[in-house]
C-alpha cells in the first residue's frame, strides 16, 4: 500500500477525510482561471437592447419597432407563398453535400442577373467574379477582407449615418474607416453638397460604400439625377463604389427600380463591388442567403478575384449554407415562382407605403404642428423619425413603444391595428410645450 502522506494521515487521525489534490493544483487552476479572468462583458447590441427590454414590458399597449424585420398587419411573422413552395419541391429531392467554397453555382447566376440585369454584357463576357455569402453581411466582410488583403494601405469611406455594422465590419477587417456627409437632419433628407463635397475632397481612388437603395437608417435616397452626378464625380475622382444592396425590389416594390443606381454606374464605366442580401426581400433571415459580386476588367482577372475570395472564405466558414441557397436559385429560375416572389415582395412594399401614408396622416388629425412631409418621402424599411433620444425614452416610459434611441421606426412593425396609437404617442412627446 502506498504511504500516505502526513497531511492524509493527521486527517485520517481525527476522522476528518479530505479529497487528496496535488501540490500543483492551486497553481495550476489560478492559472486556469486568469485565462480569460480580463475578459468584460461585450456592449449591448443597441437593437438587442431593445427588443429585451420590450419582451420584459407586460403592458399590453406594448409595440416593438426596433426590429428591422416585416411583419403583416396583424404583427406576425410572414413566410412567403413562393418561398413554400419552393421548398415543397425540394424536400427530398437533393442530397445534403457540401456546397464548393464559392456556393451555389445558379443561386450566384440568378442573383447576378437580378442586380446587373438580365441580359447583362458583363454576365456574357463571364466580368464578374461571385461567390455565395452569409447574407449581406457576409458578402460586406468578406470584401472587407479582400480590401484589406489586396489594397492594404486603403480606407473605407462610410455615410453618416449607416446601418451600425458597416462599422463593426471594416474595423474588424482592420481597413481604416473615414465617414461622408449624407443626411441633412434639418430637412430630414439628403445633405447632398456635402455629399458632393466629401467625394471631391477624398483622396483619388477612395473606396466608398453605397446603399443601392431603402438607406439605412434613414430612408433617404438620391434621386436618378443625384445618383447620375454623384456616379460623375466618382469617374473624375477614380473612386471605387462598393453597394450594399439588402433592399432590392423591398424598397419600391419594384427590383429594376431598386438597382437602378447599380445600373447607372455601370452606364458609366465604372468597376464595382456589390453586396446582395435575400433576408429581406424573400423573408429568408434565419437562412443567411447573400452574393458578392466584384465587377473586374475581364475574364482572366474575374477568375482570380474569385479564387482569392473563396480562400478568404476557406478559414472562416468553409462553405456557405445549401437550403436557403436552392430555395433563391428555385425561386428565380422559374418563371412561375418568380412572378409569384414579385407580386409578394410588392405587397410588402406597398404595405409600408401604406402605413407612412397612414402614420403622416394620423399625426395631421391629430393638430401636429410639426411637418411630417419625410415620413413618406423616405423609402423602405425604416423611418428617419427625427425624433431626439429624450422623445423616444419618453415614448418608452409613458407609452410602452420600443425603438433605438436613434428615433429610427422599422415601419414594417407598423399596422392598421396600432398605427393610430403610435401617432397620438409621437404626437405627445413632440408637441411644443
Amino acid at each position: 500500500m502506498a504511504m500516505l502522506s502526513c497531511a492524509a494521515a493527521a486527517a485520517a487521525a481525527t476522522g476528518r477525510h479530505r479529497r487528496w489534490v496535488p501540490a500543483f493544483a492551486p497553481a495550476a487552476a489560478r492559472a486556469m482561471a486568469s485565462w480569460f479572468g480580463h475578459v468584460e462583458p461585450a456592449a449591448k447590441d443597441p437593437i438587442l437592447g431593445v427588443t429585451e427590454a420590450f419582451l420584459a414590458d407586460t403592458s399590453p399597449d406594448k409595440m416593438n419597432v426596433g426590429v428591422g424585420a416585416y411583419r403583416d398587419d396583424g404583427g406576425k411573422p410572414v413566410v412567403l407563398d413562393c418561398v413554400r413552395q419552393a421548398e415543397q419541391r425540394i424536400a427530398g429531392s437533393m442530397n445534403m453535400e457540401y456546397l464548393p467554397m464559392g456556393g451555389s453555382v445558379k443561386m450566384i447566376d440568378e442573383s447576378l442577373k437580378l442586380a446587373y440585369g438580365e441580359g447583362s454584357e458583363f454576365i456574357k463576357d463571364k466580368r464578374i467574379a461571385a461567390v455565395q455569402s452569409l447574407s449581406g453581411t457576409g458578402a460586406c466582410r468578406l470584401f472587407a477582407d479582400f480590401q484589406k488583403r489586396f489594397m492594404p494601405d486603403s480606407q473605407i469611406h462610410i455615410p453618416t449615418p449607416t446601418w451600425a455594422n458597416h462599422h463593426n465590419i471594416w474595423r474588424d477587417a482592420h481597413v481604416p474607416i473615414k465617414t461622408f456627409t449624407y443626411y441633412h437632419p434639418e430637412s430630414r433628407g439628403l445633405d447632398f453638397s456635402g455629399l458632393m463635397d466629401d467625394i471631391k475632397n477624398a483622396p483619388d481612388g477612395s473606396f466608398f460604400l453605397l446603399h443601392a437603395c431603402a438607406h439605412n437608417p434613414t430612408g433617404v435616397d438620391p434621386s436618378e439625377e443625384q445618383w447620375r452626378e454623384i456616379s460623375h464625380q466618382f469617374k473624375v475622382k477614380k473612386h471605387f463604389p462598393f453597394f450594399d444592396m439588402a433592399y432590392q425590389g423591398f424598397a419600391s416594390g419594384d427590383p429594376e427600380r431598386d438597382a437602378k443606381a447599380i445600373r447607372i454606374f455601370l452606364e458609366d464605366g465604372h468597376q464595382i463591388g456589390c453586396a446582395q442580401s435575400f433576408a429581406k426581400n424573400m423573408g429568408l433571415y434565419g437562412q443567411r442567403i447573400g452574393c458578392l459580386s466584384i465587377l473586374c476588367d475581364d475574364e482572366t482577372q474575374a477568375i482570380a478575384v474569385k479564387s482569392q475570395l473563396q480562400q478568404l472564405a476557406r478559414p472562416m466558414y468553409s462553405n456557405p449554407p445549401l437550403h436557403g441557397a436552392l430555395i433563391v436559385s428555385t425561386i428565380l429560375s422559374d418563371p412561375e415562382l418568380k412572378s409569384l416572389w414579385l407580386k409578394e415582395v410588392k405587397g410588402m412594399a406597398d404595405r409600408i407605403i401604406g402605413m407612412r401614408t397612414a402614420l403622416k396622416e394620423n399625426l395631421e388629425r391629430l393638430g401636429s404642428p410639426l411637418s411630417w412631409e419625410h415620413i413618406t418621402n423616405q423609402i423602405g424599411m425604416f423611418c428617419y423619425s427625427g425624433m431626439t433620444p429624450e422623445q423616444v425614452d419618453q415614448l418608452t416610459n409613458e407609452f410602452h413603444i420600443y425603438m433605438t434611441r436613434n428615433g429610427r421606426i422599422s415601419m414594417a412593425s407598423v399596422t392598421t391595428g396600432n398605427v393610430a396609437y403610435l401617432a397620438n404617442a409621437i404626437h405627445e412627446v413632440t408637441k411644443p410645450n
